[in-house]
């Protein structure tokens, strides 16, 4: 008997280990993301056609320690290599792992290459040629620490490739990774099997496959161990005449009902192709559907659903996986109950949207993720229907019933005051309470959630959940579509990293402030292109600009320049460090009918530009960054260390009667009155009557000054 090594995902060793067992492995043995086994060379054979979740299987030639590259080298030319292959044989090595010494694959591949050549050259033998396109033999050498294993692939090439998937929908689940989840959702053949995201239709081909007990491997044209010395093809040919004749009759004895649903049409016809080339297309009902609005098939009762969601690899598209997890979850309990669902996911906290309790669940590794499928028996509990509803909608339990509570009391406030004001876009929710730490914009129909940063004190779970509930509870509350609600992770910066770009993708829309036009970004930046607490300021500015020069300095996307443009000011000079947003600011200002001449964009550093400048305006806004040591600006600015260095020179370009606001975000500001007076200036704090209304509760949000010349 020989040695075998059975590659496997990390958490799929022991239910391999019961397949081998089942197909006639001996001696058994669990490793990590493996099992090792002996067996007869045509029990070998039978294992590497029928095995329905291993990756490989490993002829094991020879274990030893690996500290170096030249223990590598010497472990792999003690090999007999001419015994298990001719030099005509077209091999490759794979190698996987790595350890201190040896930290390139590639490397450690091109010294086991090196032996194996030298094996035969030494033995006065052509060297065996390097196939890396089309190999007839693969060396595989696994590197695990000190302790090397090298060895023949049986296959030759991946098990999962079965044949019969040529195209596949987004992130498909390798057909091995299908079996297994297939295997432990608890289905068995005499039960109905439902996929309702089936994509490529992999789970359930894998699924209709062990029904009607077709080996996985059955269209394979190519096997490693055919290039082996000691194929025996006679013991070959035999077993895989044994499974040709089931492939070819075990389709029609089962009875077994398989249900698929997809509402990608495109991807819909990809898997009713995959289930025809591995033979199993009749026994598959394919059709349109969408899981959000899933009814049970005629024939499923009390049968099994089985799926992969999306789970994304960004947070960005959460909303609209909530919004499907959590209808998902509705439809089962509506439709389903009695039956259970085997539920796939990399996101914990997208599974809990399911509003289902886990009977069972099982961690396991899909390539670089941590997955978990979750078993669960389907009630009908935690939603009602609506009546008059005639499909039969649910409605399901208040999520999160404090923060939504609040939510629901701010929104009844702050409709009512919005409309009057002449305002779509305001804050609705602001960390109103402390365990849902988020700010809630509402801009026109859509909704920005921006999650602050939770403190080191609450677990990464935690705070995960609670934004999960806070998504979910707010898509619950406001009524408005989960493809309107835009999540972002924030943390509390400082300086001009606000500005930090999300995407290229450039998505704007149009919004009213007070009769003014402004473009906002609600996708691509950390911030959105407009500051909301300055709302009143910038009213100000436009009921103070009438007829005077305007200076904006630090201007963003220059909605304060738009305010006084049609406030009536005389003229307007908009600065600031970016290009992008200078572009923004004038678009700002196109929207409005504000072109010409008067109207100044300065790309610059606005700290140099106020240093060199030498120009008068009546109205000057500065709301500079709290902190920024940006490398384009050269030198670090502190607001409160360098406000007077502001006021120095903003002194010089002030007109006699004219007026500065002076904004900032900085909370406990305290201005320097003394220096102030030494410049010739007053000052008179305003703060109290800029801050909105949306943000009272916030009152160290900004604070802002008129400054002024100092009356003699």
């Amino acid at each position: 008997m020989n040695q075998y090594l059975a590659i496997t995902s990390r958490g799929l060793e022991n239910l391999l280990a019961e397949e081998l067992e089942q197909l006639g492995a001996e001696q058994i043995q669990v490793v990590h993301a493996g099992v090792r086994f002996r067996a007869e060379q045509s029990t070998a054979y039978r294992c590497c056609l029928w095995t329905r979740i291993s990756s490989r299987i490993i002829q094991v030639l020879s274990e030893f320690n690996v500290r170096d590259d030249m223990d590598l080298y010497l472990g792999a030319v003690a090999i007999n290599w001419p015994n298990y292959f001719t030099n005509d044989t077209r091999i490759i090595v794979d190698f996987n792992g790595t350890n201190r010494e040896i930290r390139n694959s590639q490397y450690g591949a091109m010294k086991v290459k090196d032996a194996i050549v030298d094996s035969f050259t030494k033995a006065d033998l052509r060297r065996p040629s390097i196939d890396r396109e089309n190999p007839e033999l693969r060396i595989h050498m696994r590197l695990s620490g000190e302790k090397g294993v090298l060895g023949l692939d049986m296959a030759g090439s991946g098990l999962h490739q079965r044949g019969y998937r040529t195209e596949a929908g987004k992130a498909p689940l390798r057909e091995t990774h299908a079996a297994a989840l297939v295997m432990k959702s608890g289905w068995t053949i005499d039960k109905p099997l439902l996929d309702p995201m089936c994509g490529s239709g992999t789970l359930l081909i894998e699924a209709a496959l062990m029904a009607a007990d077709i080996a996985p491997g059955i269209k394979r044209k190519r096997w490693g161990f055919e290039a082996i010395k000691d194929f025996n093809k006679d013991a070959w040919l035999e077993i895989h005449a044994e499974a040709t004749v089931k492939a070819r009759r075990g389709p029609a004895k089962v009875e077994t009902k398989f249900f698929g649903r997809e509402m990608d049409r495109r991807i819909l016809t990809i898997a009713r192709d995959n289930a025809g080339r591995a033979g199993v297309k009749d026994l598959i009902d394919f059709e349109y559907g969408d899981v959000t609005q899933l009814i049970c098939p005629e024939g499923f009762e009390n049968g099994v659903i089985i799926c992969n969601p999306p789970y994304g690899e960004r947070l960005g598209t959460t909303p609209e996986l909530i919004s499907l997890y959590s209808d998902f979850g509705t439809r089962l309990k509506l439709a389903f109950a009695g039956s259970t669902a085997a539920i796939y996911s990399a996101s914990s906290e997208l599974l809990s949207c399911l509003r289902m309790r886990a009977d069972k669940q099982f961690k396991l590794r899909n390539g670089a993720l941590d997955c978990v499928l979750k078993s669960y028996l389907i009630t009908g509990g935690a939603v009602k229907q609506v009546e008059g509803e005639k499909e039969g909608k649910l409605e399901e339990a208040q999520v999160a019933p404090d923060f939504a509570n609040r939510l629901k009391k701010n929104i009844t406030k702050l409709q009512k005051w919005a409309k009057k004001e002449g305002v779509e876009c305001y804050r609705i929710y602001d960390a109103d309470l402390p365990n849902y730490n988020a700010a809630i914009d509402q801009y026109s129909d859509y909704l920005v959630i921006q999650e602050y940063a939770a403190p080191k004190s609450v677990p990464e779970e935690t705070a995960r959940r609670r934004i999960m509930d806070i998504l979910r509870a707010t898509i619950q509350v406001t009524g408005v579509d989960n493809s309107k609600v835009i999540l972002k992770v924030r943390e509390r910066q400082k300086g001009k990293s606000q500005y930090q770009k999300l995407s290229s993708a450039e998505r704007h829309m149009t919004v009213n402030e007070y009769g003014v036009q402004l473009k906002v970004n609600l996708y691509d930046y950390l911030d959105t292109g407009l500051f909301l607490d300055h709302r009143i300021t910038r009213r100000k500015l436009g009921e103070m600009a009438a007829g005077k020069d305007f200076l904006n300095l630090f201007a963003y996307t220059g909605s304060a320049s738009v305010h006084a443009a049609c406030g009536g000011a005389k003229s307007t000079t908009t600065v600031d460090m970016s290009n992008t947003y200078l572009r923004w600011a004038q678009e700002n200002m196109e929207l409005n009918g504000q072109v010409g001449r008067q109207h100044q964009f300065v790309q610059a550093d606005c700290l140099q530009w106020l240093q060199e400048v030498d120009e008068n305006f009546d109205l000057i806004f500065i709301d500079p960054p709290t902190f920024s040591n940006s490398k384009r600006m050269n030198q670090s600015f502190d607001v409160q260390r360098d406000h007077m260095m502001l006021m120095e020179n903003l002194k010089r370009m002030l007109r006699p009667e004219g007026q500065i606001v002076f904004s900032n975000n900085k909370r406990h500001f305290k201005m320097d009155f003394d220096k102030l007076a030494e410049l010739g200036l007053q000052a008179k704090n305003i703060s109290d009557k800029t801050l909105p209304m949306d943000f009272a509760r916030n009152k160290q949000i900004h604070n802002c000054w008129i400054i002024t010349h100092k009356e003699d």
